[in-house]
């Protein structure tokens, strides 16, 4: 999953070398922490959130094959 998450966000962003994922996993669900750089944050969002809610839809798709909960926090 993580790396899943850092190939589309190294594809979306100008600083592809900004580009940290962190996974926290749990007992059923794995938390997974996108930091890109300040001036990248917007690419990553999208206009009013399409492209992070796509981002979470291909996620929760891969996460399912695997019969697992996946969740994606993007920090700022």
């Amino acid at each position: 999953m993580k790396e899943l998450v850092e190939f589309i966000a190294k594809a979306l962003v100008d600083n592809p070398d900004e580009v940290h994922v962190e996974e926290v996993k749990g007992a059923q669900t794995s938390v997974i922490e996108l930091k890109v750089a300040k001036e990248d944050l917007g690419k990553v969002i999208g206009k009013q959130g399409r492209t992070a809610h796509a981002i979470r839809t291909i996620l929760n798709a891969a996460s399912t094959k695997l019969r697992k909960r996946a969740v994606l926090e993007i920090i700022e």
